[in-house]
């Protein structure tokens, strides 16, 4: 895979705010008790799920997740490498299946950090310290984590909602480090007559991949339009089981002035338990104004993963 080197700013501050960061306020265990794991996936129960089911109308489905190219950007250090192989077949050998046999099969060598992909809880802590008062050190292992994986996670059934920012700041994308704030998601609720209850997966288009991946890879891979440090937590405060946006990461880089780059990580997954879904395919739902819809993901359960590749699926 070819990466791109991100922004700099971007690593610079993001070691400034580790090295800089002062000693953590007490931790205060998650409401879903001391031993919970899933966070905000508690949030998915039957009424929700039934509730979501009521909004497919037309029977429409879409992809969430964009086309996974290994040629795309990825924050360095991470690739993704492809091959396709005919296992015993080379050079005419006979597989041994006592007829004229052909087949491929791929292996695949990637972080699982690229491309259309679940934070899960274990992903991004402060202080050495992560989702429910989780210290780093006694489950992070380089053979996986033994808490807080993303095999755990239940599949996330529910409402989503699509929040079309570009619409609302009246272009066709945000530019390149451009700012959400929470009154601007605010407005753009509003005059999309959006609203976000307890246990929804709230998406957040920006317009920023479909404009930029395949036209400046350079500019897409190094600097992203996103929320802001209090943004995320206006978000969070909305209880919500997921946020996600069509950016690579969901917080803009490099950060407004006084922000901390990529602490809306932070303030959704560890202090709050909800889960971050990156670079999702919002364009259709913005093309056809789709702000509401069921929301399903059953995310690959590789156990000690810290993140996944993934697909969800719209409805409505």
């Amino acid at each position: 895979m070819h990466i791109l080197p991100l922004m700099k700013y971007s690593l610079a501050a993001a070691v400034l705010c580790i090295s800089a960061s002062s000693v953590a306020a007490e931790c205060v265990p998650s409401p879903w008790g001391v031993d919970d794991e899933i966070g905000a996936a508690n949030r998915v129960n039957p009424e929700r799920t039934l509730a979501a089911a009521q909004l497919i109308k037309k029977g429409e489905s879409h992809p969430l997740g964009i086309v996974l190219d290994p040629n795309m950007p990825a924050f360095p250090p991470r690739y993704t490498a492809l091959q396709v192989v005919q296992p015993n077949q080379h050079f005419g050998a006979d597989p041994g299946f006592g007829w004229d046999a052909d087949y491929n099969d791929d292996v695949l060598q990637m972080w699982l950090g690229t491309g259309p992909q679940l934070d899960g809880l274990g992903h991004i802590g402060e202080s050495g310290e992560f989702y429910n008062c989780n210290e780093g050190s006694e489950f992070s292992f380089i053979t996986g984590l033994t808490k807080l994986d993303i095999s755990g996670i239940p599949p996330i059934v529910g409402r989503g909602v699509m929040i079309d920012m570009a619409k609302h700041m009246g272009v066709d994308y945000l530019a390149a480090g451009q700012p959400i704030t929470s009154d601007a998601i605010k407005a753009a609720m509003a005059a999309q007559d959006v609203t976000v209850g307890e246990g929804d997966i709230v998406l957040l288009h920006t317009g920023y991949t479909d404009a930029k991946l395949k036209t400046d890879p350079q500019l897409w891979g190094s600097s992203i339009p996103g929320i802001t440090n209090e943004a995320a937590v206006f978000l969070a405060g909305l209880k919500p089981s997921a946020v996600g946006a069509d950016t690579w990461g969901l917080g803009a880089v490099p950060p407004r002035e006084g922000d901390k780059v990529y602490y809306d990580h932070v303030v959704l997954l560890k202090q709050n338990g909800i889960y971050i879904l990156e670079t999702m395919n919002t364009g259709r739902l913005a093309d056809e104004s789709v702000h509401e819809f069921m929301f399903v993901l059953g995310q690959a359960r590789l156990k000690g993963a810290v993140q996944m590749i993934i697909n969800p699926v719209a409805m409505w």
